[in-house]
């Protein structure tokens, strides 16, 4: 079963306090009773009226969209600024995302695990329903209830002292901006085949650096047009520990800085 989360009853409840409102006076200001506001908030009201949905959006000013797709108690002050502006699609690094998810039969989200074999099919099919659908889920202790969770295999060497083969569980990333310089995050490409696991900085400039933990890789940038999702670091599941980096890494990360070297000269 997949289903898309709604926020309405938190966004209502939310917005009215961050406003400082009591129901009365909110309910006063919509025209509709203390009681059937007091529904809406604790989620009591299945199918909100659209007449109830048009006074809250005109009211505080964002849209139905966001008002019911969007945890608004997830942003900054900055971003609910710019909504309540009417910035309401802008956010740093694309459009508000909409994140496809599946629960299990208790309504609790399941954490999903994209397998080797889906990784190609990924960026297709992130934001299908039916594709999440289609992944393996489980469950896992010790994280929040607040956070969506996905888990992301490990290939190639960029990613050591993490070893290959290993299991990266991570945290959606709704809002880019929140995120502190140098984050390990699972960073989910437009028009690849592929994702990777890179230490994230977001620039003013609209691109995200991306620098693998494996110093023998150079760093590079990516515009945050180019990138679908970001999943941030939790923790690792491996059958091997983390290896000190070798000699021979080190020569390696020599030899590619000589070849760099006397490429500009040439």
């Amino acid at each position: 079963m997949t289903i898309q989360k709604i926020f309405w009853a938190e966004n209502v409840r939310f917005l009215r306090n961050r406003k400082r409102m009591s129901q009365e006076a909110l309910a006063e200001i919509l025209e509709i009773s203390r009681s059937k506001l007091n529904a809406h908030e604790n989620g009591h009201t299945i199918n909100p009226p659209v007449e109830d949905l048009v006074k809250v959006s005109a009211y505080f000013k964002i849209s139905i969209d966001t008002l019911l797709k969007v945890n608004l108690s997830k942003l900054g002050e900055l971003k609910l600024r710019e909504l309540e502006a009417g910035n309401d699609v802008y956010m740093m690094g694309g459009n508000i995302r909409v994140l496809a998810i599946s629960v299990n039969k208790d309504n609790k989200e399941n954490i999903e695990y994209v397998p080797i074999k889906a990784k190609a099919g990924y960026a297709a099919g992130y934001s299908d329903p039916e594709f999440i659908a289609s992944l393996p889920k489980y469950s896992f202790p010790n994280l929040s209830s607040n956070g969506s969770y996905r888990i992301f295999p490990t290939m190639g060497d960029s990613m050591l002292p993490i070893p290959e083969g290993a299991e990266i569980v991570t945290r959606y990333v709704q809002d880019w901006t929140s995120i502190k310089p140098n984050s390990p995050c699972i960073v989910i490409l437009k028009n690849d085949q592929d994702f990777v696991f890179k230490l994230v900085t977001v620039q003013t400039e609209g691109q995200l650096l991306l620098v693998s933990l494996n110093t023998a890789y150079k760093p590079y940038t990516v515009s945050v047009e180019n990138v679908l999702e970001l999943w941030a670091f939790e923790r690792y599941i491996s059958k091997e520990l983390p290896e000190k980096t070798s000699d021979l890494d080190e020569l390696k990360t020599m030899i590619l800085g000589l070849k760099e070297e006397m490429s500009k000269r040439k």
